[in-house]
């Protein structure tokens, strides 16, 4: 009996082997774009991204990183409930799925690990403080611009990227545009002579302060925060048309006019042209005759101006050296002092598309390797910005000290180089 119940239970096991061994040998069908065919990106080649502060220029943003093939994003922060809803349903939409995350604190979305890398929209008074928070916490950051408020943010920046070593991009988009390419070329490449003049547009010099705007009946915390929203700003009762303006509380207090807003593309070109990534002018001069002027240690001077440019769009550049000239704007038109600097010259690409920027800045998350507007070039190109800010604002010349970052014998724009940040916030 003992016999016969073992061979029934050898039968039952060898059965159970062949059935096992069909299964395992059926064809097991993996899909092709987890492999990577057919368009499909590999899991370990795939960037997760989180969003803060995605209003009207983030929306804009976070569409160019939503036709990389390679991004997956997960997770929207914003302190405008309407906002978190639109970006969740924009993202939701893309992929299908109801699985966008969405946080009024910032904080929330830095602590999630499966994050690589955060695009920062928010206005100026955020976009240090949010940048810097986020490289401590590990992650990657494309912020838009001006990607600080003051000196002191532009070198905290630079320092905290260095140290972390995580990848910044900061929004001067036109750093990876054809024409402005182009041009810079030119000027680097000796084809203008002696460079002896970079002019860029600034939009406006006024410079005042953001004030204080009359008290409106506040609306729920969930519904917008605007505790979160003043973040580091110095507090002030709510108002709709703060919370709706764009860009308050720019560099040192100061509003700033276009010097930092529209510097940050045209300045930083400027720095591009003159070989001064990492370094800025000297010397300042305060506005006259509606123009306002620094200069370099190599001698190149740096003009910015609103008036006297050609046709050719909007964020104009010229470089000038001692055998000719080059001007270039926004349409994607390139005019030049000679039709043979024009040889060779790219595609035309009208407007200021963000795409190519966003995809060098994923090109290098990848490879860990140095963006065009990194957070060094960026740290320069605002201290440019700033220090010509605070000329302005004083309506007197200034000379800075490139290496004790402070200006020479002026206490009074030496203070104009931070700000306090409101409690609990630290850079």
């Amino acid at each position: 009996m003992f016999e016969q119940a073992a061979r029934l239970n050898r039968r039952r096991f060898l059965k159970a082997v062949v059935r096992a061994g069909a299964v395992l040998a059926a064809p097991y069908v993996i899909p092709g774009t987890v492999l990577g065919k057919d368009g499909g990106v590999l899991p370990s080649e795939r960037i997760t991204l989180g969003g803060i502060g995605i209003g009207n220029r983030g929306t804009y943003d976070l569409g160019c990183f939503l036709q990389e093939s390679d991004v997956r994003f997960l997770a929207v922060c914003d302190v405008k409930a309407a906002r978190r809803e639109a970006v969740k349903k924009m993202a939701d939409a893309k992929y299908g799925t109801t699985d966008c995350a969405t946080y009024r604190d910032f904080r929330e979305l830095l602590a999630r690990p499966d994050i690589d890398a955060v695009l920062i929209a928010t206005g100026p008074n955020w976009h240090a403080t949010a940048a810097i928070a986020a490289a401590k916490a590990g992650k990657d950051v494309y912020c838009e611009k001006p990607c600080t408020k003051n000196i002191a943010q532009s070198l905290e920046l630079a320092a905290t990227f260095r140290r972390t070593g995580r990848v910044f991009q900061g929004g001067m988009q036109r750093r990876n545009l054809p024409q402005f390419e182009f041009a810079v070329e030119l000027a680097r490449r000796g084809k203008l002579g002696k460079l002896h003049t970079v002019h860029a547009q600034p939009r406006g010099m006024a410079t005042s302060s953001s004030g204080w705007a009359p008290e409106e009946p506040q609306p729920p915390r969930e519904e917008v925060d605007w505790d979160m929203y003043l973040g580091p700003a110095a507090w002030r009762p709510f108002n709709k048309k703060l919370l709706d303006g764009f860009n308050f509380e720019k560099g040192g207090g100061m509003v700033g006019g276009g010097v930092l807003e529209w510097g940050s593309h045209c300045v930083d070109i400027c720095q591009w042209a003159n070989g001064a990534d990492l370094t800025a002018p000297v010397e300042y001069d305060p506005p006259a005759g509606g123009r306002a002027a620094a200069r370099y240690a190599n001698g190149v001077n740096l003009v910015l101006r609103d008036d006297g440019w050609l046709a050719l769009g909007s964020c104009p550049v010229r470089f000038e050296g001692d055998m000719g000239w080059v001007e270039t704007g926004d349409n994607g038109d390139i005019a030049a002092s000679s039709p043979a600097l024009l040889v060779g010259r790219g595609a035309k690409i009208p407007g200021y598309p963000a795409n190519n920027h966003i995809r060098d800045f994923l090109n290098c998350v990848k490879t860990r390797g140095q963006p065009r507007a990194s957070a060094d070039v960026a740290c320069w190109s605002h201290i440019a910005c700033h220090a010509a800010n605070i000329a302005i604002f004083l309506n007197r010349k200034l000379k800075y000290d490139l290496k004790k970052h402070e200006f020479i014998g002026d206490a009074e724009a030496n203070r104009l180089r931070s700000e306090a940040l409101r409690e609990p916030w630290r850079l």
